[in-house]
């Protein structure tokens, strides 16, 4: 999920943008971005990928079996749109359509991609620590944002379906 939704609640059409770049790198690493944490290692999926782009060793990223039976280029270059899509500002994430195009056009220059997004943001540090669990981050962040904030309220009504 994007973190300017997760941090702040922020909706825009780049969101699915976002989720579709870690979905990319997901299937090109063949791994999901949350088993990068419970391997032992605190580098995340998006983290690994950037480190590996800027130093040139992108290859290192791509699951063995696709090495092998994919077109190297063209696995690079889903890497690439990868982090297009999950660049930290949200601006410079590129439409579904632009993301269509690029996927489709192998003759288009793919511009190089900022640094991606991050959880390490000020007191949102929280959303990223492997260390405290997933109910934990969110008490303490919503704790830390309600007292930060002026409360607001909102109300759900939730319909449960049961058959007959």
């Amino acid at each position: 999920m994007a973190p300017e939704y997760l941090m702040r609640g922020h909706v825009s059409v780049k969101i699915d943008v976002f989720s579709f770049g870690i979905l990319l790198l997901e299937i090109v690493s063949g791994q999901r971005n949350n088993d990068f944490d419970q391997l032992g290692g605190i580098e995340g999926l998006l983290s690994r990928a950037w480190r590996n782009w800027t130093e040139g060793t992108a290859v290192e990223l791509i699951d063995p079996t696709m090495r092998e039976k994919c077109p190297r280029s063209e696995v690079i270059r889903c890497i690439h749109i990868g982090l297009l899509c999950a660049q930290e500002n949200v601006s410079n994430r590129p439409t579904m359509a632009t993301v269509n195009n690029m996927l489709n056009r192998y003759s288009a220059t793919l511009p190089f991609p900022s640094s991606p997004a991050s959880f390490t943001m000020g007191d949102e540090f929280l959303l990223a620590d492997p260390s405290i669990d997933n109910d934990s981050r969110v008490q303490q962040s919503s704790s830390q944002s309600t007292s930060n904030s002026t409360s607001k309220s909102n109300e759900i009504s939730i319909t449960e379906l049961s058959a007959r």
